[in-house]
């Protein structure tokens, strides 16, 4: 087995990106984006993706070995904390529009709905990126207000299915990445 160095990625900077559902998708992994409005700054822990899937174990009656094992839920989510208080992080976080006078009516229960969400993940000329055709906010973190720390606004998207992205066999996908490093075509 060869181990190559260079084959090692890491998150330097990137970028959020958010878009009604309706726009235009990406087609790689750097070209610019259409439609999508950056989210701006986000917090020095940066971005997890989350991969859950929970199974179930078939058993045989007779000897209980196990038979098979089928994935019972599964589900694809990004959480990050934006510090860059503007209006389109105001409006992910609590669900609503801000009003032109720069208020907020908050409903606790609001999602925002579902969007297109973009994120990009550069290292030097390396690039990954993230496509969710139908996206939502489905958990928001606290926010604090302290001397010394910035005001956050921390947000879990969840993934949904998409006929937007569809796998080789047809099936919609909640995600696309593209990884420019990985790509045999240019």
């Amino acid at each position: 087995m060869a181990l190559n160095s260079a084959n090692v990625r890491v998150a330097v900077t990137g970028a959020i990106s958010v878009g009604p559902l309706d726009t235009e998708a990406p087609t790689d992994a750097d070209s610019p984006l259409t439609g999508f409005d950056d989210l701006g700054y986000v917090s020095e822990d940066g971005v997890t993706e989350t991969r859950d899937r929970s199974t179930e174990q078939l058993r045989a009656w007779q000897n209980a070995d196990i038979l098979r094992e089928v994935v019972t839920e599964a589900s694809m989510s990004y959480a990050a904390r934006l510090v860059e208080t503007k209006n389109e992080t105001v409006e992910l976080y609590y669900g609503t529009p801000v009003a032109d006078d720069g208020s907020i009516s908050i409903i606790p229960s609001r999602t925002g709905g579902r969007k297109s969400f973009v994120l990009d993940v550069i290292d030097g000329d390396d690039f990954i990126r993230a496509y969710i055709a139908s996206g939502e906010v489905t958990e928001v973190g606290e926010q604090v207000y302290a001397n010394g720390e910035a005001i956050g606004y921390e947000v879990t998207i969840t993934a949904y299915p998409s006929t937007k992205i569809l796998t080789e066999d047809g099936q919609p996908a909640s995600v696309k990445k593209w990884y420019s490093s990985l790509d045999a075509t240019s």
